[in-house]
C-alpha cells in the first residue's frame, strides 16, 4: 500500500484548538460495519450501544507536563525540552529544540533557584538526546510545577490551566505518557458510573504514548514504515476481566488506538491476553487480524498517519476514507480535542 492511500482533504478550520465546555458533548459517529450506515449522535449517547456483558477496555496513562523552558548555562540562548522516555532513574531521551544548539557536555537550566537542570549525555536516534536530570526535591512535583502539557504541534497555541484538567482522561492513573489517549477525554465519572450500571465491565490497561505519537509516516510504502517501541502493562485482573468477557460472548470494546494496540500486543493467537508488562511496536494496517477487539471508540485521525491506517484495519480503506469525507461534510471537529466515533 501506498501512504497517499490515506490521504484525505482537511479544512485547516476542523482543527479543534479547545476542548468542548463538557467532555461527553462532543459529537459521535456511528459507522455500522455490517450494513455500511452512519449516525450523528452525541457522546453520552455511547450507553444506547453499549450491552450489558460488554467490556470497555481504557488506557490510564498519564501525561506528564514533558515541555520543558530552560537556558543554556554556557551562554544563556534558550532552548526547548520534551521529554519522551525515561530510559532508568534520572537518564531521558528527549528532544530538544534548537537541536543545533546543544551538544554533549551542556547544561540547561530550567529554573531560577537551580532547583531543575538537565546535562546532555549523548545524542540518540532521529536527532533526540540523552540527558541526566539533577535537581533538588521530587522530580515529578518538579516538573508539575515547571514543565507545561505537551499539546501536539496542531493545537496553535500555548498549553494553559485548562489543559491541565482537559488533556487528561478522568480516569488516568500511572505518569508516563507526552500525549493524551484521546478517545478517553469524552469520558466523564458519570458516564462510567451509567454504563457499569448497565453491566458493562471496565478493564484498565496502561500504555505509555512516545515519540511515533509526533512523527509523521516518512515511508511511501507503509509496509516499510517502523514503529516506534511504546511501554505497556496488564495486570492480572483486567487480564482476567478481557478473557472472561471474550468466553462468556460479550464485545471488547476499545477506547482508543493505544488500548487497541496493548491489548492486540499482549493477546495470543486464540484470542487470550496475557498479563505482563512489556514493549510494542506493533503496526495495525488494513489486513491486520483483531485477535481480541471486536469495536472502536475513537478519535478523527491525521492524514497518512499509522492511526488512520489502525482504524481503516477495522473497517477497510476505501469505507474509512468515506466515512471520513462524510465527517467532514458534516463539520466534525479532528484531532485530539475533536470529536469521536464508534465503529461497530
Amino acid at each position: 500500500m501506498h501512504i497517499n492511500d490515506f490521504d484525505y482533504y482537511l479544512p485547516t478550520e476542523l482543527i479543534a484548538q479547545h476542548p468542548t465546555d463538557k467532555r461527553d458533548e462532543s459529537r459521535l459517529l456511528i459507522v455500522d460495519r455490517k450494513t455500511g450506515t452512519v449516525k450523528h449522535r452525541h457522546f453520552f449517547n455511547i450507553l444506547d450501544y453499549l450491552n450489558p456483558g460488554d467490556c470497555l477496555v481504557m488506557n490510564n496513562s498519564k501525561v506528564i507536563p514533558a515541555r520543558l523552558f530552560g537556558v543554556k548555562e554556557k551562554t544563556g540562548a534558550k532552548v526547548e525540552f520534551l521529554l519522551i522516555k525515561r530510559k532508568e532513574g534520572d537518564l531521558w531521551e528527549t528532544m530538544v529544540r534548537p537541536g543545533k544548539k546543544l551538544h554533549p557536555g551542556d547544561i540547561v537550566s530550567f529554573s531560577e533557584d537551580g532547583s531543575l537542570k538537565a546535562e546532555v549525555l549523548d545524542y540518540s536516534d532521529d536527532g533526540t538526546r540523552i540527558v541526566r536530570f539533577d535537581y533538588q526535591g521530587v522530580f515529578l512535583e518538579l516538573l508539575d510545577k515547571i514543565g507545561k502539557i505537551p499539546l501536539p504541534p496542531y493545537i496553535e497555541r500555548a498549553s494553559n490551566e485548562e489543559d491541565k484538567e482537559r488533556y487528561q482522561t478522568v480516569y488516568c492513573k500511572e505518569e508516563g505518557s507526552v500525549a493524551a489517549p484521546t478517545a478517553g477525554l469524552h469520558f466523564t465519572e458519570e458516564l462510567i458510573t451509567k454504563a457499569q450500571e448497565k453491566g458493562v465491565r471496565i478493564a484498565y490497561v496502561t500504555l505509555h504514548v512516545g515519540i511515533g505519537t509526533f512523527r509523521p509516516v516518512k515511508c511511501e510504502i507503509v509496509e516499510e514504515h517502523k514503529m516506534h517501541f511504546e511501554e505497556y502493562e496488564i495486570d492480572e485482573i483486567n487480564a482476567k476481566i478481557i478473557n472472561e468477557t471474550k468466553e462468556a460472548g460479550g464485545r471488547i470494546i476499545s477506547v482508543g488506538t493505544t488500548s487497541t494496540r496493548t491489548v492486540e500486543s499482549a493477546a495470543s493467537e486464540n484470542g487470550m491476553v496475557a498479563a505482563g508488562h512489556g514493549n510494542t511496536d506493533i503496526f495495525i494496517y488494513p489486513g491486520y487480524r483483531f485477535k481480541v477487539i471486536d469495536c472502536l471508540i475513537t478519535n478523527f485521525h491525521l492524514p497518512k498517519s499509522t492511526l488512520l491506517m489502525l482504524v481503516s484495519a477495522m473497517y477497510n480503506r476505501e469505507a474509512m476514507l468515506n466515512v471520513y469525507q462524510e465527517a467532514v461534510e458534516q463539520r466534525y471537529r479532528f484531532f485530539s480535542y475533536g470529536d469521536a466515533m464508534l465503529i461497530l
